[in-house]
């Protein structure tokens, strides 16, 4: 019997096939998902002057009659990395669709970030590897300090200089409020350096002179907060209206004015004002891009013992032993000083720095 109606059932559904399955609509509407992603052959290009909460300020068709400023956001497609969203920073050149005229209410989307020729990045701290991009594509890194109120913090500079070296970023320093304090003895820290530096009293900047200096570059400006770098920002770019503050009588900090990064134009150049800290972490960088950045002394570590460290304790250090011997001139010892700070500002004495 059974088999009788398993054969009538055979019948029964005969007429039907495959095709005639009901097939259960998908609630969202949404399209099946597919790798495959466009190609955005009509893609326009710009660069990121400002980043505020998921909207991007670009620059398109730069020194044209046709430039002009547009807000984009993220596309969906732009992708991630390991550590989660691609990170679009200023100072990005980035491909763009969707409405780019730039009228009033009209937003685009950035689909891809060009290849970038630098990244200045810290982390949180020294024992944190997770790097925080602050600005992309830059060449100059000025370094703003006051002589005075707030005092001058020689490790916080340090700091800045490792970045910028690991970054193959050139550094430039500029002493704010001379008038308050003579900044000789804190200069000195750095007289092994090939360091271009300003000065300038509280009343009375040389923006001719800076202002040169950014032309043709782009340019971030870093500094500890109340040390003047949004009044310079002001200063040289006078519609920045960038927010400044007092330094607090009692503690001698100044306040975080600047909340975003953002580039302002100045001539052929860039200049991009970034919020003050009061740290900078360094676990992303590597130490051997620090002595890289001193050539000469590079070139004579290359017959170090391997491993070498270049520190003071370091046995048979070739560089120490080039020095003592007066073969790098009168600033070898120098040289050599500012070289052994970084690595340890660094902590390399628990890495070594290669050679």
């Amino acid at each position: 019997m059974s088999w009788l109606a398993d054969d009538e059932d055979d019948e029964e559904y005969s007429e039907y096939d495959e095709s005639a399955a009901k097939v259960r609509p998908n609630p969202k509407g949404n399209k099946p998902r597919s790798k495959l992603r466009p190609e955005h052959a009509d893609a326009v290009s710009g660069r990121v002057f400002s980043v505020d909460r998921g909207r991007y300020g670009v620059w398109i068709a730069e020194n044209t009659r046709d430039e002009r400023q547009l807000i984009a956001t993220r596309a969906r497609e732009l992708g991630k990395n390991q550590a989660g969203k691609v990170s679009v920073v200023a100072g990005d050149w980035v491909d763009l669709v969707g409405d780019t005229t730039g009228a009033d209410g009209s937003l685009a989307r950035i689909v891809r970030i060009q290849p970038r020729t630098t990244l200045l990045r810290r982390s949180a701290d020294d024992t944190d590897a997770v790097e925080r991009i602050i600005v992309a594509n830059a060449d100059q890194m000025l370094i703003v300090v006051a002589a005075a109120n707030p005092e001058p913090r020689p490790r916080l500079v340090d700091r800045y200089l490792v970045a910028a070296f690991d970054a193959g970023i050139t550094p430039i320093l500029c002493i704010t409020k001379t008038d308050l304090a003579d900044p000789a003895d804190f200069l000195a820290n750095f007289a092994g350096l090939d360091l271009r530096v300003f000065t300038m009293r509280s009343d009375d900047f040389p923006i001719a002179e800076i202002t040169e200096a950014l032309q043709g570059h782009t340019t971030v400006a870093v500094g500890h907060s109340g040390v003047g770098k949004s009044t310079l920002v002001n200063a040289l770019v006078p519609d920045a209206n960038r927010a400044i503050g007092r330094v607090n009588d009692v503690t001698g900090r100044g306040r975080h004015t600047s909340s975003s990064t953002i580039s302002y134009r100045i001539g052929t150049g860039w200049i991009v004002d970034t919020p003050g800290v009061r740290s900078f972490g360094l676990g992303h960088i590597d130490p051997a891009n620090i002595l890289k950045s001193f050539t000469d002394l590079a070139a004579v570590a290359e017959d170090c013992p391997r491993g070498c460290t270049h520190l003071p304790d370091a046995p048979d250090c070739v560089i120490a032993e080039a020095v003592e011997a007066g073969d790098l001139g009168e600033l070898g010892a120098l040289r050599l000083d500012s070289l052994q700070r970084l690595l340890t500002t660094l902590g390399s004495e628990r890495r070594p720095a290669g050679s």
